[in-house]
């Protein structure tokens, strides 16, 4: 009976670790698509405001201009062009 009682409580543990990382994996890929997207928003701002010194347009480089520019990608950046004109 010792033996069988163990294997239950091992295989209840199991199944609570498989239930816990279905829960939470869906939120780790969000979390790892936004900070990619972040990264890649940061680099495209990066190579935005080198080209755009030439029109005299300057976008700051800083944390929320790279989510801003990470979520909506190009319409991101006109944008954030559009708002230094305000």
């Amino acid at each position: 009976m010792d033996t069988l009682s163990t294997v239950l409580i091992l295989a209840a543990g199991v199944a609570l670790l498989v239930v816990l990382v279905k829960i939470l994996s869906a939120p780790l890929r969000l979390i790892t698509k936004l900070l990619l997207n972040t990264a890649i928003g940061y680099v495209v701002l990066f190579v935005f405001d080198f080209f755009a010194e030439f029109y005299a347009v300057s976008v700051e480089l800083n944390l929320i201009n790279a989510v801003v520019v990470g979520f909506l990608g190009i319409p991101g950046i006109l944008l954030l062009v559009l708002l230094q004109f305000l």
